[in-house]
């Protein structure tokens, strides 16, 4: 019996994504990122995004993490149409997008 082709992503890859962004491009910045997290599940079925933030401080810029995972973990495929969708993104971020990429422990 011939070998399962390998997976690019072990199971439970998960992406986390973060950014800062300024208190007047927050808004914008989180409608522009849910309605772009709603077309990637629909897209990807079996796909959770979710976004969070750091609770604010006072004049400072508010920093948002996207996550991404799926029960089979988000593979090359995956991550690659995640970038390419937040390239519509409006601008107001702080700096890059960091793109960290963690598996469970085992």
């Amino acid at each position: 019996m011939p070998a399962a082709p390998a997976s690019s992503a072990p199971a439970g890859r998960a992406l986390f994504v973060y950014y800062r962004v300024e208190a007047d491009h927050l808004v914008a910045t989180v409608d522009a990122v849910r309605a772009m997290q709603q077309r990637l599940r629909r897209d990807h079925p079996g796909l959770r995004a979710e976004l969070w933030r750091r609770p604010p401080v006072a004049g400072q810029p508010v920093t948002l993490m996207e996550t991404y995972a799926a029960q089979d973990g988000v593979d090359d495929a995956l991550a690659a149409a995640i970038e390419a969708a937040a390239l519509a993104l409006p601008p107001g971020r702080l700096g890059e997008r960091h793109v960290e990429v963690f598996e469970p422990a085992r």
